[in-house]
């Protein structure tokens, strides 16, 4: 009995590391990413200049940051997320406090990613 094995060819497809609002996040072209707010309205283009990290056929690490490599995204949403409720007590005082916090939030379309 014969058996067929197929050979199934590996797409390297370009990514990046970038820093945004104080966090890191992987992304490649097409992708949609929620972060921080960034400043810009609806439609708008941004470029994220703070690159650590290119990678694909070949892999750039910067020291700290990628010389001459950006990621531009279109701004897709600009909203709130979810509200986070805090609550604090202290016991058998009858002390409650209830507090809520609703972060603002950007959501990003890849576009490009220059290296």
């Amino acid at each position: 009995m014969l058996v067929s094995i197929k050979r199934v060819k590996v797409v390297k497809y370009m990514y990046a590391v970038v820093k945004t609002g104080g966090k890191q996040y992987k992304v490649s072209e097409g992708d949609f990413l929620r972060v921080e707010k960034l400043e810009g309205a609806v439609g708008d283009t941004v470029e994220l200049s703070d690159v650590l990290m290119v990678g694909g056929e070949t892999v750039k690490i910067g020291t700290p940051l990628v010389p001459d490599a950006k990621v531009v995204g279109k701004i897709i949403e600009q909203g709130k997320d979810k509200k986070v409720l805090v609550f604090k007590s202290k016991r058998r005082k009858n002390s409650r406090k209830i507090r809520g916090h609703r972060q603002c939030r950007t959501v990003l379309k890849i576009e490009k990613i220059n290296a």
